[in-house]
């Protein structure tokens, strides 16, 4: 589901006096040591003024002058990218005026790394998300050098906000609630609002087994993310596949059972 931070966003319990406890029932924490992120490079261009994200789906470019600019075909309407420095700069991307999330990216002095912050807005306390970044190609002539291609290789941390998340699965349905945002769909093919998404995401569900749950993400109608949801035997694990279609990526982590 549209979510701030690496995780779909959480799910609200129904009183266990109601219902008999499920696998999902319960509260979870991302685990940080059972990250595995997409290979795909992110690939960037900043010169002369001017910063392409030729990675993105659609790709776009924009003036590099810190003020807002228009674009078009995602779930943000604007971009506004700031050069800090020589190794450094910041992007933010708001919709009707409001920023949905800023990223901060910080070059090595080697040139081969990026220390990366994300601040996500969409929900109700912002979550921050920070990772590290190894270069795969270099930065053409002439370039800032943030520019070139880059994949995620590691996740430092992130803040509770955005890790921890509680679940309920009935017979019929599933019902999520966390940081502001929330859902309660049916397993009848029909799409369901995300309650506090800036962006409107809608939702449709799949009950795949008792342990297991497709969530299915709807831009303007249009399918943009699946999230496969599993939990293990012990009852112990949640395992996230998490692809992300427009751009073809996937990211795999598990969330951990709190008490």
């Amino acid at each position: 589901m549209k979510k701030s931070g690496i995780c779909c966003a959480a799910v609200a319990l129904i009183p266990g006096i109601a219902l008999a406890a499920g696998a999902f029932d319960g509260t979870w924490k991302v685990s940080l040591n059972h990250v595995q992120l997409s290979k795909k490079p992110l690939v960037y261009s900043l010169s002369n003024g001017t910063y392409t994200c030729s990675s993105c789906v659609p790709a776009f470019t924009v003036k590099a002058d810190g003020t807002d600019q228009k674009v078009t075909g995602h779930d943000f309407d604007a971009v506004a990218v700031t050069v800090n420095g020589p190794n450094s700069v910041q992007v933010t991307r708001k919709l009707k005026g409001k920023p949905l999330s800023t990223v901060k990216d910080t070059v090595s002095s080697d040139g081969n790394r990026i220390s990366e912050e994300e601040t996500s807005f969409s929900g109700t306390q912002p979550v921050v998300v920070k990772l590290e970044l190894k270069r795969t190609a270099p930065a053409a002539a002439g370039e800032h050098a943030f520019s070139g291609s880059w994949v995620q290789s590691k996740v430092i941390s992130v803040s509770d906000s955005g890790a921890i998340e509680t679940l309920h699965m009935t017979d019929d349905g599933f019902s999520l609630n966390g940081n502001g945002q929330s859902y309660d769909a049916k397993f009848d093919g029909k799409k369901y609002p995300i309650v506090g998404d800036p962006t409107n995401t809608m939702v449709g569900l799949k009950k795949v087994s008792p342990t297991e749950v497709v969530e299915s993400d709807y831009d303007h109608g249009k399918l943009v993310e699946t999230v496969r949801m599993t939990v293990s035997a012990d009852g112990k694990t949640l395992n996230i596949a998490d692809s992300q279609l427009r751009e073809g990526r996937t990211l795999h982590y598990h969330l951990d059972k709190q008490p």
